[in-house]
């Protein structure tokens, strides 16, 4: 069984199935990458709870920097908020993203 979670005409914010819940990507409101970043986090962290997951249950993550000079920045943000021992798979990479303000981007899959 599919259960979609606040679906919409384009996507769904939450689809689960099989045990696996996998997350609509994420940005945040901020100037820098840091608080957007923190934003996005915090956004993922009520989404996985919507799911009935929690981060220490991630499978992967992919984000995306709309300037690989921001990797840093963003590390410390990431590396303060995941739980120690339970680091996801992750890739990380430059994209043009959907408007010019946006700095990062975070797609999440995770276990429930």
């Amino acid at each position: 069984m599919i259960e979609r979670i606040d679906t919409a005409t384009r996507m769904s914010k939450i689809v689960k199935h099989n045990g696996v819940a996998y997350l609509c990507g994420q940005v945040g409101e901020g100037d820098t990458v840091a608080e957007q970043t923190r934003d996005c986090l915090a956004r993922v962290d009520a989404l996985l709870d919507k799911a009935g997951s929690s981060k220490s249950q991630i499978l992967q993550t992919i984000i995306w920097l709309a300037d690989m000079k921001d990797f840093a920045e963003m590390n410390e943000v990431w590396d303060a908020w995941v739980p120690e021992g339970e680091a996801p798979a992750r890739a990380c990479g430059e994209a043009r993203l959907a408007r010019d303000t946006l700095k990062v981007e975070i797609i999440v899959t995770a276990a429930y």
